[in-house]
């Protein structure tokens, strides 16, 4: 079934340049960038995103951490699409990480760990839907 998922490329990667690499790993696992922009979050957009870790110890931290250069937030289209860029993702832990995962490939560490990527179908739509209208999605 083809689906969308929502990818950010972190500030890690983007600091390094890294956009233009780890969207050959995407395509070349045969998901579409069907929309993507460059962007600096807002403190507001980042606490917004990440609510769901409010009352973890990093979540000041990791609010910090992206809103500290610009990300690159995509929509990814494909067969099962969020299942598979969580397989191309690879494990949080870059050290725990399939080789050829973006992690594995690019990952600092767990805190920089390169990408986001919606953990379920319902999620990715309304973590799309923070950064995107409809009409900015080109299938």
């Amino acid at each position: 079934m083809t689906e969308r998922t929502f990818s950010i490329i972190k500030p890690d990667a983007t600091e390094r340049n890294l956009t233009g690499k780890i969207n050959a790993v995407i395509e070349g696992a045969g998901l579409r960038i069907v929309a993507q922009r460059r962007i600096r979050m807002t403190e507001a957009q980042a606490k917004t995103f990440y609510e769901v870790h409010k009352e973890r110890p990093f979540y000041g931290e990791l609010v910090g951490q992206m809103t500290s250069a610009p990300v690159v937030v995509q929509v990814l289209e494909g067969e099962n699409a969020v299942a598979k860029y969580r397989e191309i993702m690879g494990a949080t832990n870059p050290e725990q990480a399939a080789e050829g995962t973006i992690r594995k490939l690019f990952a600092k560490n767990v805190g920089e760990n390169s990408v986001h990527g919606s953990d379920s179908q319902d999620n990715a739509k309304l973590e799309i839907a923070q950064f995107f209208t409809e009409d900015q999605i080109v299938g």
